[in-house]
């Protein structure tokens, strides 16, 4: 497999891949970290280059920032590629922009997959969990790759081009959900009239409560580690994804409070200093190794992530007038 971009998910998961006995042909602008050439992975010094040392039919996934980036290095490789070859992205792109480039590259005889990959740096290396869409064909082909580079059940065909990043995009509304309902229950804990051992309950909740969950988990691990939330900035960053879901709902009338909400409460906590808020931020540093506090990169990220205009759903039907 060919990995564009080999920075926290693409580095780890191409370690992942080399400890299964995958052949990691990499590239990323900066040069392929010397650490990342010794565990095995075969750098190439130019993008173009890439496909020279992949058999064909060539896979190449990419995990570079959502936006322009994507149409930059897909026009590059498109001129390289051969027709049957695969193109992967799996970062957190626009499902509307992965329709859009996988119309464009089957125009040229390539096959685009769109891959929406959850479990954080830590699943990239150990175990990830796959949401893919693409067309049968173009599945197949990376289909085992997949399977091998996701933990048991980790790996669904959810559909055509732009089905994985959208059920991605789902997925990343119902974590903000929950990532509010934990942040606010820290919130209430703290508030409570006398001093709560917080970290045990939170350990507590880890075993047999109907709440327990791997957020829990990274509170209670991020909560006990940094004896409080005291240290962590209120101002959470996000990348904007989960935006474009409550645009998505709004054109398709269907009904997403919770989640629109937490996107709101996220939004509030840019301009005050609230314990959900750094509650919500500690838990994101320890999946995702996201930034504490205000981050330009992230910021620059979200406003250019998606390329396209949010696609407009199908008419909706309206209901017949009540007869009189």
């Amino acid at each position: 497999m060919g990995i564009v971009g080999l920075g926290r998910m693409g580095g780890s998961l191409a370690r992942q891949a080399l400890s299964k006995g995958i052949r990691v042909v990499g590239f990323t602008r900066s040069g392929v970290r010397e650490e990342l050439v010794r565990a095995g992975v075969v750098a190439a010094k130019a993008l173009e280059e890439l496909p020279r040392g992949l058999r064909r039919p060539r896979a190449v996934f990419l995990y570079v920032r959502a936006g322009p980036p994507v149409d930059e290095t897909l026009e590059r490789l498109a001129s390289v590629l051969e027709p049957e070859d695969v193109v992967v992205d799996g970062g957190n792109s626009y499902w509307g922009d992965s329709r859009r480039r996988a119309q464009r590259l089957a125009e040229r005889g390539l096959r685009f997959v769109d891959v929406g990959t959850s479990g954080g740096v830590s699943g990239a290396r150990h175990g990830a969990c796959f949401m893919v869409g693409g067309d049968d064909a173009a599945v197949a082909r990376v289909e085992p790759l997949l399977r091998a580079l996701a933990v048991p059940g980790g790996f669904v065909h959810a559909g055509a081009s732009g089905a994985g990043h959208f059920t991605k995009l789902v997925h990343n509304g119902i974590e903000f959900a929950m990532l509010q309902a934990i942040g606010e229950g820290i919130a209430l804990l703290d508030a409570y009239d006398e001093r709560l051992p917080i970290a045990e309950i939170l350990g507590c909740w880890r075993n047999g409560s109907v709440i327990r969950s791997w957020l829990v988990e990274l509170m209670h691990e991020q909560y006990a580690a940094m004896r409080g939330l005291e240290q962590v900035p209120a101002h959470v960053e996000d990348t904007g994804e989960v935006s474009w879901l409550v645009s998505d709902a709004l054109e398709r009338e269907v009904p997403i409070p919770a989640i629109a909400q937490s996107v709101m409460q996220l939004f509030e906590s840019r301009d005050a200093r609230q314990i959900a808020a750094r509650a919500v931020a500690a838990m994101r540093r320890g999946f995702g190794g996201h930034p504490l506090g205000h981050a330009p990169a992230v910021v620059e990220g979200r406003r250019t992530a998606r390329v396209g205009a949010i696609v407009e759903a199908p008419g909706v039907d309206e209901h017949p007038p009540a007869s009189e």
